[in-house]
């Protein structure tokens, strides 16, 4: 049974995979004309590429730290490669139309590491929470300006902000209850430590200035400079990332963070031509960057199936 669950749960990886790269690809195929019509002028430089694609895996590597250190406050530890793999994988699914198929994916893969389904999607909810509102206080930091959010917009993001940070500590416990109540289940939600909370805000507030590095970086490499400062770059790569994920109907907020990073560009002065492949190239660069680990965890898997079972076999005299 166990065997056939497994099997079942790879075939659902390799379908999801394949839903990812059909959804992903039929936007890019829209675009490639653009593409190849803006491109005509870059000065390509892959080694400045590459570096940026290493600062990513680096956001990575600090954001899934950050969900570990959320997770083991429901008692649930999850060594650092093990959640490499659940978290590149489950985020295959943000490219398949509907925000679920993502936290749906993790909560299957932490389930068959024996955490409950309630830690893993509770930690990962918590995680994007808290990610989501430092991020919109980075951008209000760096660049609002760039992105013409209003005043108002402004206050209202320190102040929602950080209500829901100085309340994350002892809302969950609530939320809880109120949940079980609703489902007739027992749903237990932990009390948050605050040094958690502030780790987590810490974590995705570093996380977010990486990003707008290799931002920084992954313009130099194609354009041969990179005009502006790193706050420059760290506010528009927010700004627009975080809007396309508020986007429920764009799968990966396809086409929409685009939309906003290219108005973003060209308000900081960057010609129409520029912003457009650049907009466009970032998302090639994500969608690699993205799509690409979880791929190789996927087709991994049953290698390392046979490795183990190779090694479990007593070996012949």
């Amino acid at each position: 049974m166990n065997r056939l669950r497994r099997a079942l749960i790879n075939l659902a990886q390799v379908a999801l995979m394949a839903a990812v790269v059909y959804f992903a690809g039929t936007k890019l195929v829209a675009s490639w004309g653009m593409v190849r019509q803006a491109a005509a002028g870059l000065s390509l430089n892959w080694w400045i590429v590459v570096a940026s694609g290493v600062l990513v895996l680096a956001a990575y590597a600090v954001l899934i730290e950050a969900w570990r250190i959320v997770l083991a406050a429901w008692n649930a530890m999850l060594p650092f490669w093990s959640a490499v793999r659940i978290w590149t994988v489950s985020n295959l699914g943000r490219y398949v139309p509907g925000k679920v198929w993502q936290l749906g994916a993790l909560v299957v893969m932490v389930q068959q590491r024996g955490i409950s389904g309630v830690a893993g999607a509770g930690s990962a909810l918590v995680n994007t929470i808290i990610s989501g509102i430092t991020g919109f206080a980075v951008v209000a930091i760096t660049g609002a300006s760039v992105l013409h959010l209003p005043r108002g917009a402004l206050v209202t993001i320190w102040i929602v902000g950080i209500a829901i940070v100085l309340a994350m500590p002892v809302a969950l416990p609530f939320l809880g209850a109120i949940a079980s109540r609703i489902t007739g289940r027992s749903i237990v939600l932990p009390r948050l430590a605050p040094s958690v909370v502030l780790a987590t805000v810490a974590g995705t507030a570093i996380a977010w200035c990486i990003y707008g590095v290799a931002f920084q970086l992954l313009t130099k490499g194609l354009l041969g400079h990179a005009p502006g400062g790193t706050a420059l770059y760290i506010s528009v790569f927010a700004g627009s990332y975080l809007i396309g994920f508020l986007a429920l109907f764009a799968p990966g907020g396809l086409v929409v963070r685009e939309g906003v990073m290219q108005i973003a560009l060209a308000n900081a002065g960057f010609s129409t031509g520029n912003a457009i492949v650049i907009a466009v190239a970032s998302r090639l660069w994500l969608l690699v960057l993205e799509i690409l680990p979880g791929v190789l965890f996927i087709l991994g898997a049953p290698i390392r199936e046979r490795l183990r079972g190779s090694a479990s076999r007593p070996h012949a005299r």
